[in-house]
């Protein structure tokens, strides 16, 4: 595979605003390290990628981004263990996401050395920007865009691909409650579920606030054809525990290849947690909740890693679940997190140390 990190271009802040961060209270992604790595697509090929200050971006209005639609990213994590060393968690898993989203979007896919050797070469210059607080890291979000200019319904000539890192907290505190969603879709057969599309995110806003509205904090997705079969809670897998069997939905056209989901799934199977991948309709549910059977449910995603759901509403009646001393979700979000900070073994090889450019 070709190297590019010899040909990446650094152009160093001149005034770094790390010493205006307070550490100690980082809300979720809303403070933003010194550099970012920007890559464009001209020509018909990705250009050799440069990391330059964090600054806004100028595009004209014409730019396909405003009119059609064409935007991909990815989320992950960077992780600072005790002796000061640097971790990504299964990085080249987003890399080959971000391509299959920009195939779908008919986006011209990132040559893979031009993302990883891109990617340490931020984070490598970003070390001091990984905060240490218990439940915090350095989240990176890797994003592609139409840049190329034109009203016309048709893939962009100029695509730009950038990196940007927010050093952040823990992204939920406590047990979220969901409701059932029985109107509106997530996604369709044959659409872009699968791709980390931004669209599919702005879809969800409405439905989202309407179930806000009624004392709900997210929604939980179902099929689109006849709402019978759970799919996502928000913007994340979801995971229910009926006795002592872990349950998940397939992936497919309409649900995301989450790389926490997947995870889950093989440290589950280390565990000895009996899993099922298949699907699960609306009314095993609601019988699992009426009969005692339903121990557990939580959302899985790099954001929150794993989220604890309280209880969910569906056809105006809520169901609670059970507080467990020891849950599934705790189990497996303490296995899965120390694997990420380095704080123990990784009998899988998924975590991957950032290494030092000098």
């Amino acid at each position: 595979m070709e190297t590019v990190a010899h040909k990446i271009a650094i152009e160093k802040t001149k005034s770094s605003k790390i010493q205006q961060v307070d550490f100690d209270n980082l809300s979720f992604g809303s403070v933003y390290s010194d550099h970012m790595l920007v890559c464009d697509y001209k020509n018909g090929k990705w250009e050799i990628p440069k990391i330059v200050p964090y600054q806004p971006i100028t595009l004209d209005p014409s730019a396909k981004i405003f009119h059609y639609g064409q935007s991909i990213f990815e989320g992950m994590k960077a992780y600072k263990d005790e002796n000061g060393k640097v971790w990504l968690f299964r990085p080249e898993q987003n890399c080959a996401r971000l391509n299959k989203s920009a195939k779908r979007l008919a986006i011209p896919e990132i040559p893979e050395a031009y993302f990883m050797e891109g990617l340490n070469a931020l984070i490598d210059l970003e070390r001091d920007w990984i905060p240490t607080n218990p439940g915090s890291s350095l989240y990176i979000r890797p994003f592609v865009f139409a840049s190329g200019n034109g009203f016309h319904a048709s893939p962009a000539n100029e695509y730009k691909f950038i990196i940007a890192c927010a050093p952040s907290g823990s992204y939920f505190s406590g047990k979220v409650k969901v409701l059932i969603e029985e109107t509106y879709s997530r996604a369709a057969n044959g659409g872009v579920g699968y791709a980390k599309a931004g669209g599919n995110y702005a879809g969800q806003f409405y439905p989202t606030k309407l179930a806000a509205d009624k004392g709900y904090q997210q929604v939980i997705w179902t099929d689109d054809n006849t709402h019978e079969f759970i799919e996502e809670a928000g913007a994340m897998n979801v995971f229910v525990r009926i006795n002592d069997t872990l349950l998940t939905a397939p992936t497919s056209d309409r649900i995301l290849d989450g790389i926490t989901r997947k995870s889950i799934l093989d440290i589950a199977e280390d565990e000895g947690i009996p899993t099922e991948v298949r699907k699960i309709s609306v009314h095993e549910l609601v019988e699992a909740a009426k009969n005692g059977s339903l121990k557990e449910m939580f959302g899985a995603g790099t954001a929150a890693v794993i989220s604890p759901i309280s209880g969910f509403g569906y056809s105006g009646k809520d169901y609670d679940l059970p507080e467990l001393e020891e849950s599934y979700a705790s189990r497996l979000k303490k296995r899965i997190t120390d694997i990420q900070y380095n704080r123990a073994s990784d009998p899988f090889g998924w975590r991957q140390e950032v290494v030092s450019q000098e």
